[in-house]
């Protein structure tokens, strides 16, 4: 299904920002997923933004940095038709890559943000979010902190990420959240049971979905582990590997199916299925390929009946994903 521009489609609301329908996240253009190429992620990006995918979302975490230089480089010539989002709070050590501390202590919110806005060639963040709660810092310090920047016009809106509802109604008592970012798709639907969807809907929060094409696997290109390039992170990940692997490629087949009756492609029917969910939430599936990208976008034409979506819940009900969705130490800082 060929897709059409986004910009055709109602703007979606986050809070009191308007965004795209889909977003267009970047992790995987410079680290996590393989092999990237700079000059493909760029055209990627342009591509995107033609189409009237303007919503990008990035953080200072992926590739040490250097993926917010590349989004920066991207957009320097058309700034004023991006939404830029990105992320503060998951600290790495160049010497030691894959180690992960988190911080919101309110001198490191101001730090962060300089070195963003300076890798990014920006003046202002459209979003900022803080990417994983700091357990051993009080939320409205981190909130007071990220408020600051907005009256030093370095922000314009303020987001969190994996918060739990109670964190998100204390830091809503500071300043206002617009967006709340976490993990949701057919094969990760915690956000329907265990408040946080409800939450944020109370509080007039946006909810921003990210990996909802878990991860490319709903996608079903990912026939194999073998399928992943060595230094894929995903190789290690509880559900791409062993026995859970397999009965999650099975549940991806039957969703293979109903895609191919209503002739449109996994990944679209994933997309459809979750932007039907309700007009405040909006996805940002990554890709570094222009074709991926336009096969997601086709999503937005796709409406899907209630027939449809109810074959979909007996293929995908919550809970039926095998394996945790990170390891276990990824785990100890969500829902915080």
């Amino acid at each position: 299904m060929p897709p059409s521009p986004t910009h055709s489609k109602p703007l979606r609301q986050l809070g009191a920002l308007s965004v795209s329908p889909l977003g267009l996240g970047c992790m995987g253009m410079s680290e996590f997923y393989g092999k990237s190429d700079d000059a493909a992620s760029i055209a990627t990006l342009h591509r995107a933004i033609d189409l009237g995918c303007t919503f990008l979302d990035t953080a200072d975490m992926y590739g040490l940095g250097r993926n917010e230089t590349l989004v920066g480089r991207a957009i320097r010539d058309r700034r004023e038709r991006v939404t830029l989002a990105t992320k503060f709070g998951i600290v790495r050590d160049p010497a030691a890559p894959t180690s992960r501390a988190v911080s919101g202590r309110p001198e490191h919110v101001r730090r962060a943000c300089d070195e963003s806005l300076r890798r990014l060639g920006v003046e202002v963040i459209d979003l900022y979010y803080q990417h994983r709660v700091d357990p051993r810092t009080p939320i409205e310090d981190t909130v007071g902190a990220m408020a600051e920047l907005v009256k030093a016009g370095k922000v314009r809106h303020l987001g969190l990420s994996e918060a739990a509802p109670a964190t998100l109604r204390r830091a809503m008592k500071v300043h206002p959240i617009c967006a709340l970012q976490t993990e949701y798709s057919l094969w990760t639907r915690d956000p329907e049971d265990n408040e946080v969807l409800a939450t944020c809907r109370e509080l007039g929060v946006g909810f921003v979905a990210y990996s909802p094409l878990g991860r490319g696997f709903l996608t079903g290109k990912i026939q194999r582990p073998e399928d992943l390039d060595a230094d894929d992170f995903r190789r290690n990940s509880p559900r791409f590997v062993g026995a859970s692997f397999a009965k999650n490629l099975e549940l991806v087949r039957h969703l293979e199916g109903l895609a191919a009756v209503r002739g449109v492609t996994t990944a679209q029917l994933a997309l459809a299925w979750l932007l039907s969910r309700g007009p405040d939430i909006v996805p940002i599936p990554g890709t570094r390929s222009i074709a991926r990208l336009e096969e997601n976008l086709g999503a937005l034409e796709i409406e899907l009946g209630d027939d449809e979506l109810a074959a979909i819940d007996r293929i995908l009900p919550p809970g039926i994903a095998a394996g945790l969705r990170y390891p276990p130490g990824g785990m100890a800082s969500v829902h915080r």
